[in-house]
């Protein structure tokens, strides 16, 4: 077929970047192995994606043949041999992470590492400064902090709580976050904003963080459990994530269950549901009904996560015993749901107010789910705890930014 070898080659060129970018510097030699091919082959390989400015020399170490320079197979290290990396300069991603708190903006290199970051406080029921202000602000204050500029950025991904609507371009199931809901919000940021930029549920970003870097690597089914500053899921199916049809999927905040009055019209009274059975806020009273004192002051996710590090730490004790149990139970009767509409591989807690309760409040409430579901997912901690909205942001980014790198590079 006309055009084979060139397509072949692409093809090997993408797999010697993806090796790249998952061990770090490689020989030639290790190359050959990895990709399966020969020495001379991936010599030429190597050779190309210098030329294209995608790999660098980094310097000389093992080359992991487990031969002698002479190539006798005695089983001695090779010798030192030219190290080959991905050129991290090659091109930049950015990210966003937003909250009614604070916008945090981060750019990273193309191999992922983060090398500015900047966040811009927006307290108050009403923003301080208008939205579109706020998150240029935020991505130019990381940009410098990178030192770059604007356009050294070639595509930034947004995370908010909600969803934007695909139908009407306006921001869902979010009523907490002041200055997002504009109709016309999206073209305002689109002409202030000179790279291509994509809009995603903040719980959707953690629950790809914890795909591509934390406890959900290798399951292809699985649910994450959010709880922060508000309640929600992330459902990924078959390996992608499951939005619905208007980006609502995973709002589980809203879902009606036992123990709480039932709630007309929740997304108007922005209250009702499983967020009153086991959110954050719940966490704070309960434990003043409890005798727990003192209860701190400040963000209710902060007092939360407070508080169910304190009661998981003194889980001898009866009031904190009685505080993380409750808990428990009310996140395995929202979680039962899920699982016996689902039925996922897996289910990853994370947010603050859930990883803050580390192995008993998961072993807690393990014991629960097993008596109120018929079907028995693991239940895992997450393991991205900083910034895990940020860092799913960053790793959309860099995906596309890598395929259209990587793909304009090797196919010219």
């Amino acid at each position: 077929m006309a055009g084979t070898p060139r397509v072949l080659r692409a093809m090997n060129d993408r797999a010697a970047l993806d090796l790249l970018l998952e061990h770090g510097p490689l020989s030639r030699t290790r190359l050959g192995k990895l990709t399966g091919l020969s020495k001379p082959t991936a010599s030429q390989l190597l050779a190309r994606l210098e030329a294209a400015g995608l790999v660098i020399a980094t310097g000389t170490g093992t080359d992991g043949s487990g031969t002698g320079a002479s190539g006798s197979g005695a089983g001695r290290p090779g010798p030192n041999a030219q190290l080959y990396a991905v050129d991290p300069t090659a091109a930049y991603a950015a990210g966003v992470d937003v909250t009614p708190e604070r916008v945090l903006a981060a750019v990273a290199d193309l191999t992922g590492r983060t090398v500015g970051e900047h966040a811009v406080p927006t307290p108050g029921r009403r923003p301080a400064e208008p939205v579109v202000r706020q998150v240029t602000t935020a991505l130019d204050g990381a940009v410098k902090a990178a030192g770059l500029v604007r356009s050294d950025v070639r595509r930034a991904v947004i995370g908010t709580p909600g969803a934007f609507d695909p139908n009407t371009g306006r921001l869902r199931y979010a009523s907490h976050l002041p200055g997002w809901h504009s109709p016309a919000l999206l073209d305002e940021l689109a002409a202030a904003l000179p790279m291509p930029v994509e809009y995603e549920n903040d719980v959707n970003l953690a629950a790809l963080a914890e795909q591509r870097l934390g406890a959900a690597r290798g399951h292809d089914d699985f649910v994450l459990l959010w709880n922060e500053g508000g309640l929600g899921a992330a459902v990924v199916l078959g390996g992608r994530l499951h939005r619905g049809f208007t980006g609502g999927a995973g709002e589980v905040g809203f879902l009606p269950v036992p123990g709480v009055p039932l709630v007309r019209q929740v997304t108007k009274a922005n209250s009702g549901g499983f967020q009153e059975l086991a959110g954050s806020q719940i966490i704070p009273r309960l434990a003043r009904e409890l005798g727990i004192s003192p209860v701190p002051e400040g963000p209710y996710a902060e007092v939360a996560a407070a508080l169910v590090a304190q009661a998981a730490a003194a889980v001898d004790s009866g009031p904190h015993r009685r505080l993380l149990a409750t808990y428990a139970t009310g996140l395995a009767t929202g979680i039962a749901s899920l699982v016996a509409v689902l039925d996922p591989e897996l289910v990853v807690l994370s947010g603050t107010a859930l990883t803050a309760g580390g192995e008993p409040l998961r072993a807690l409430v393990e014991a629960e789910l097993a008596e109120l579901a018929a079907s028995r997912p693991r239940l895992v901690l997450g393991d991205v705890r900083e910034h895990p909205v940020l860092r799913g942001a960053l790793e959309s980014a860099l995906a596309a930014t890598r395929d259209e790198v990587f793909n304009t590079l090797t196919l010219r």
